[in-house]
């Protein structure tokens, strides 16, 4: 989880205090003494100190410029006086103000510039028509480059915003953009043409605002001023992407303050992965938060039922992962050498809590690193692959034990993290979901057993 300078200076002894031969006589060439000036016993002019000749220099620039900023008086009139019209009137006072109240400057008043609703309306418009080039503001500093372009053009989907980054068409100053680059303000970002589909405006209804607004709350598990913690159901969608309509990105937009301030997503789960989803109520709040996850300070546990028993009961799980193209088009992530294009280290801890028959097995892990599908690619690389997984599931000719559904066993069991604003640590838990508490049941796992892999070391 964004001294001293040099002694013996003026005032600090030495020949910037008393001078050469100070009050052996009268000084030659020197400016006579003011009037009413005090005078030693000699009747001769007594020199001021350091201290009342540097405040007399100061004095004249603070008085001009709190003149400058006095407002201009009209002067008042003069009419002169006729000849036996008796003495003259002395002319009022100007009023004064208060002595030892200086006079405050006045500021220019602040011109407010564009709305972020009206920059994006105006990107929009002249987005299809060439290549854009956009500045980064001090709000979307270090976003990341895909939530910039959410951000900027809502008419995007995920999966457009993913293919122009692909392609090598996005540019930071000049350079090659990955989707999860950090921006910093002042930075230019170019932004090719694109087709944007028309969106249709439709008015909001209340009878879905509410509810949405319901089916959030009876997901909350945690929830202050700043954080928001979901348990998300499985097959419910993260963000847009192609053919999703409903996800919790949009859901989100029923939580807008009355600023306008809407709540923002911090971290990811697949569709598929049920449990622990944070969100971040303010835009303090949301960076504070990135930077945890980034600094791997967020202590993360996930609970998965996998074909098969690992032979070592605990260990950790170290390979490069790197994004690659699916025969149906679909994107996977695969076991990669390092220094491959795009192949990041991914790190995993897991534990061995229950067995079944050494058919099944209920690990507990723990992502150090926080890679797209990490833990169900390094399931699938040891072996184990997870219970129910569409995309890694690699055992050919394993038969799903009776009773047992054919969904993604994946849960985001427990998160970790320090409050963004300090006050203490948020721990919170999701429960099984329904189809994993109806493995648990039948195959006799207890979800109160203690979780080993909270002790295992972070690196």
């Amino acid at each position: 989880m964004r001294t001293g300078g040099k002694a013996g200076g003026p005032g600090a002894g030495g020949k910037g205090t008393g001078g050469k031969g100070a009050g052996a006589g009268p000084r030659r060439g020197g400016r006579p003494p003011a009037a009413g000036a005090p005078r030693g016993p000699a009747g001769k002019a007594k020199r001021p100190s350091h201290d009342a000749r540097r405040s007399a220099r100061a004095r004249p620039e603070r008085e001009e410029a709190e003149i400058r900023t006095e407002p201009t008086r009209n002067p008042a009139p003069h009419h002169p006086v006729p000849r036996g019209a008796g003495p003259r009137q002395p002319a009022p006072k100007p009023a004064t103000r208060p002595a030892g109240k200086p006079v405050a400057a006045r500021r220019a008043p602040v011109t407010e510039g564009p709305t972020r609703a009206e920059v994006k309306a105006e990107t929009a418009q002249v987005l299809a028509t060439g290549v854009q080039q956009l500045v980064v503001t001090a709000d979307e500093n270090e976003m990341r480059i895909d939530r910039f372009l959410e951000n900027r053009f809502p008419q995007l989907s995920f999966s457009h915003i993913q293919r122009i980054v692909r392609k090598g068409e996005l540019r930071v100053n000049g350079k090659r953009a990955d989707s999860k680059d950090r921006l910093e303000e002042g930075q230019t970002v170019r932004i090719p043409p694109l087709k944007l589909e028309p969106q249709e405006s439709r008015p909001r209804s209340l009878k879905a605002d509410d509810d949405t607004l319901g089916f959030l709350r009876s997901i909350t598990l945690y929830e202050d001023d700043d954080v928001i913690v979901l348990n998300k159901p499985a097959g419910l969608a993260v963000q847009g992407g192609s053919g999703t309509t409903r996800h919790v990105d949009q859901m989100l937009d029923v939580l807008t303050d009355k600023s306008g301030q809407k709540p923002r997503l911090v971290h990811r789960l697949d569709k598929d992965t049920a449990g622990c989803l944070v969100i971040a109520k303010s835009r303090f709040a949301a960076a504070t938060l990135a930077k945890t996850f980034r600094s791997r300070s967020a202590r993360k546990v996930y609970w998965a039922l996998v074909a098969g028993v690992p032979r070592v009961r605990q260990g950790r799980i170290s390979t490069y992962l790197a994004r690659e193209e699916a025969y149906d088009g679909d994107q996977r992530m695969a076991v990669a050498q390092h220094g491959e294009d795009g192949a990041m280290h991914a790190v995993t801890y897991y534990a061995v809590v229950e067995t079944a028959a050494q058919k099944l097995g209920w690990l507990s892990l723990k992502p150090v690193t926080g890679r797209t599908h990490q833990l169900r690619a390094h399931a699938a690389h040891i072996g184990h692959p997870i219970v129910g997984d569409p995309k890694y599931f690699n055992i050919k000719n394993w038969e799903l034990p009776g009773g047992i559904q054919n969904k993604l066993h994946l849960l985001a069991r427990r998160i970790v993290l320090p409050h963004p604003r300090g006050k203490g640590t948020i721990d919170v838990s999701a429960p099984l979901p329904p189809h994993m508490r109806q493995s648990w049941n039948l195959l006799g796992f207890e979800d109160a057993h203690y979780d080993p892999i909270v002790d295992a070391p972070d690196e």
